[in-house]
């Protein structure tokens, strides 16, 4: 079985169930940068992982399309922009971008209901 890991995005093969880091150093790592408040304690899953790779697109493709119509009449320059954004629009209602949010909802309740525990035991 191949995972990948949630420090450096290597594929590697673990050497136990549940493994997340493919060396040590990487866990020691990512340990550190969590303890210093650098890093998510929860590494991005794949659909958080495909969304950023997604958003890397967008932000690349559009540097590509302002350099493609610099120099060009502003009617063209708007029509070509135009078309790339109604592009980008399907990715409003992608489901992943849906469960992603719906993640970090139940992530935000739980941490409030800890928050709440902690209060109510002083």
């Amino acid at each position: 079985m191949v995972a990948q890991c949630q420090k450096c995005g290597k594929d590697y093969e673990p050497k136990r169930r549940g493994g997340k880091f493919c060396s040590v150093s990487c866990r020691v790592v990512q340990h550190q940068l969590v303890k210093k408040g650098q890093a998510w304690p929860n590494p991005p899953n794949g659909d958080e992982r495909y969304l950023a790779d997604k958003l890397v697109a967008v932000g690349r493709s559009a540097t590509e399309a302002l350099v493609q119509v610099e120099g060009l009449p502003t009617a063209e320059a708007f029509r070509r922009l135009r078309a790339l954004v109604q592009g980008w629009a399907g990715v409003a209602n992608n489901s992943i971008i849906e469960k992603v949010q719906y993640n970090e909802q139940q992530e935000m309740n739980a941490q409030a209901t800890r928050m709440k525990r902690i209060k109510e035991s002083k």
